[in-house]
């Protein structure tokens, strides 16, 4: 008798992953194990509250204010504590700011530690076994497939972040900002920039 998967009760969930994540939450809310209102307060926060915006506010306003850049770099977790940006995954940051003499690469060799808070979900190439290697053994060929190309004279710091400590990169303020407000500034700052992957967007090319 031919073997028949549709015998097989996995083989009724939807082929689609968001039907069979729909399916699996069905499932576990019946037996009483999840509480919906819960899940849809989890999907707000990654939607709505979390994310590179968070990070993005906080680089603008270190480039801003010199003062608040100080205190972060000397205490990111007081200040983030009290910018309510230090939920989950947002514990025990570190800042450190690039310059013209460092420029600064995080990696979490390990696994994907990351300051959800600040920044999301880590995007998939973070969490790849070919950047978790490469970033610590070749980090200048693994940021010119990023496309940066730093100066010679610029020294690359891997810094490897763990459960125990996570890290923000503050990139260099672009030039031709001055008199920039916040609000604007956050425009230049992006995602990878924040990681050491990139750097921040230049002024003549800020979002319209």
């Amino acid at each position: 008798m031919p073997h028949d998967h549709h015998d097989h009760p996995h083989s009724l969930l939807p082929s689609e992953p968001a039907l069979r994540v729909k399916a699996l939450e069905t499932i576990l809310t019946r037996k009483g194990l999840i509480d919906p209102a819960a899940l849809d307060a989890i999907i707000d926060t990654y939607e709505n509250k979390v994310g590179p915006q968070n990070g993005a506010r906080v680089v603008a306003r270190a480039w801003s204010d010199p003062a608040f850049r100080a205190a972060l770099l000397e205490d990111a977790d007081k200040i983030l504590d009290e910018m309510a940006l230090n939920g989950r995954q947002g514990e025990h940051v570190v800042v450190v700011e690039n310059t013209p003499e460092r420029h600064n690469m995080v990696v979490c060799t390990l696994c994907s530690c990351y300051p959800w808070p600040l920044l999301g979900i880590p995007p998939g190439w973070y969490k790849s076994d070919a950047y978790r290697a490469r970033a610590v053994r070749e980090p200048r060929k693994v940021l010119a497939e990023f496309g940066v190309t730093l100066p010679a004279d610029t020294s690359v710091r891997v810094w490897d972040s763990t459960a125990e400590v996570r890290y923000l990169v503050l990139p260099m303020r672009p030039e031709g900002t001055d008199g920039w407000s916040e609000e604007a500034l956050m425009t230049l700052v992006n995602r990878d920039s924040m990681i050491g992957t990139a750097l921040a967007t230049p002024a003549s090319e800020a979002p319209a």
